[in-house]
């Protein structure tokens, strides 16, 4: 069935990650019931609601309170989860699920092949106004109800990526009763079939999630049967970097996502702290240009600043020896990845060549280059969160260097999205995890300007012929021909700057035990966690 679907590729994402570091191993003691943990969230998002906002943080508390229809493990493989078992026909265009039975969502309501439809019809609707999930669905039509536990979902087209879609929580089944009851405050009493309850939100604050006693029907991936051994869990957000590790430290926490690598490397040395560092695959932490605002409509200009940059330099200054330097838009782990793309090694005198080549020219003596009357001077909007405002001073210099000015507006995740739809940028950065390279649809197809990820602006009918090509074909092979065709032309045009492929540096107390994350990266496996009795 992989295969078939254009997945056959397996990547072990270990939690060593690209680093090559190994763990400490947990000490072999027989998991016991009980206990609350603690967990460090890093970004305070702006909605929670898995069908409508598309964070990756709010995956991360609430892959334990929805199950999806299928499941993948760490190597890529799908496994049965709420549908036990699935067949595609017609070329790929309609995808029939056989449901589990006996399976309630949290509010008593029951899971069946009306509640899958009445969950992908809420994520197609337009009201719904979803960020990432309806897009997910790709060229969804209709769900069929063929019996009260079989369930046909029909696609425009064949969509080969829609199992990988499937078994992420965005596509998570939620209780039809919840969401209609609730509307548009849905988000804070949510309703899934997962090991764990959903409690309470407090904005900024904190999830608070506990135990579902009834929860019997855990994935043949996980590493026990019945409820899940945790009482509690409560999710609590630390924004600022300079304030995770202390709080892992005092014991404030039991687990810390996203730790600043200076301390990362400290907390590894420390018996009593386990550092897991988790390789993200999909699209690299990247910089878009924008293609369609001058200066950087000129792809002269877009090459001078990706040679003007010490890449492998900045991320060591900034990450250390935990995140790779990323060669083009997805990630070296990526299925798909194309491994001959442009490259841009640091060449400062060939980016003060091709800016001359542009007509740009040192008019005044400032060190700022100028052109009809106009300076050199490129807009970067900046997210506030992870080490990008620690990035970007160091673009700064070098791009100075060469006659670059770069002014920098740091905003919050909601005031950059709608910077990045209105499109008064030079630069703005990104990354979206994912494990199926149709993930290139959502940043560089010119129906997603505007509306979507195409930040670069991006219109070439080539590359949306090479795109929907790949989307629609069953052949992996096939695919990844087509999408590396795109990576190429992304890179030749020089419609990204690559910074680095994501390493989810997390870090958990040595009583800890038993803490996995997803094919993903992102998103933790707490259904068999348990913490040891002191």
């Amino acid at each position: 069935m992989k295969k078939l679907i254009g997945l056959a590729l397996a990547f072990a994402i270990l939690a060593a990650g690209c680093s090559g570091r190994v763990q400490k191993k947990a000490s072999p003691k027989e998991p016991s019931m009980g206990g609350t943990l603690i967990y460090g969230l890093t970004l305070p998002v702006s909605g929670i609601d898995p069908h409508v906002n598309a964070s990756s943080e709010l995956g991360i508390p609430l892959t334990s309170v929805y199950d999806t229809l299928v499941i993948e493990d760490k190597e890529g493989k799908f496994h049965p989860d709420l549908a036990t078992s699935w067949k595609v026909s017609n070329g790929g265009r309609v995808y029939t699920f056989h449901l589990r039975k006996g399976v309630k969502f949290h509010d008593g309501t029951p899971f069946n092949a009306e509640a899958v439809k009445a969950n992908f019809d809420r994520i197609a609707s337009p009201e719904t106004k979803s960020q990432k999930a309806r897009f997910m669905l790709g060229p969804y039509d209709h769900t069929e109800v063929l019996d009260d536990y079989t369930v046909a979902v029909h696609f425009k087209r064949p969509y080969p990526a829609f199992l990988d879609a499937a078994s992420q929580v965005y596509l998570g089944m939620a209780s039809p009763a919840a969401f209609r009851k609730w509307g548009k405050d849905y988000q804070f009493h949510q309703v899934g079939t997962g090991p764990f309850r959903f409690v309470s939100y407090k904005e900024r604050q904190e999830i608070v999630l506990e135990r579902n006693p009834d929860y019997d029907w855990a994935p043949e991936i996980m590493h026990h049967k019945g409820s899940a051994y945790l009482d509690k869990i409560i999710f609590r957000f630390y924004p600022d970097p300079s304030t995770r590790t202390p709080a892992l430290l005092s014991g404030e926490v039991d687990v810390m996502g996203e730790i600043p690598p200076r301390e990362a490397a400290k907390l590894e040395k420390d018996p009593h702290y386990r550092l897991i560092p988790v390789a993200v695959p999909g699209m690299s932490v990247q910089f878009f240009f924008n293609t369609q605002h001058s200066p950087t409509d000129d792809v002269r200009v877009r090459k001078a600043v990706l040679y003007a940059l010490d890449r492998e330099s900045m991320v060591k200054a900034v990450f250390g020896s935990y995140s790779p330097v990323a060669v083009g838009p997805l990630t070296a782990n990526m299925p798909g990845a194309a491994k001959d793309l442009p490259k841009y090694p640091y060449d400062p005198e060939k980016a003060r060549t091709l800016l001359e080549e542009a007509g740009w020219k040192d008019v005044d003596g400032d060190g700022v280059l100028e052109k009809n009357g106009q300076k050199l001077r490129l807009e970067c909007v900046v997210m506030s969160w992870g080490e990008l405002p620690d990035l970007v001073p160091i673009m700064q210099e070098e791009l100075k260097k060469v006659g670059i000015a770069m002014s920098v507006k740091t905003l919050s995740f909601p005031a950059a999205l709608e910077a990045a739809a209105k499109g008064g940028y030079h630069l703005i950065p990104f990354s979206l995890s994912g494990t199926d390279p149709s993930l290139l649809t959502t940043f560089f197809h010119s129906r997603n300007i505007g509306r979507g990820f195409n930040w670069s602006k991006v219109s070439d009918p080539q590359v949306d012929a090479w795109l929907d090509q790949a989307d629609s074909s069953m052949e992996w092979d096939k695919r990844v021909e087509l999408y590396g065709n795109v990576q190429r032309r992304v890179m030749k045009e020089a419609w990204v700057l690559p910074i680095r492929d994501q390493v989810n540096l997390n870090a958990a107390s040595s009583k800890v035990h038993g803490l996995r994350y997803d094919y993903r990266g992102w998103f933790p496996w707490l259904y068999d966690v348990w913490i040891s009795r002191k």
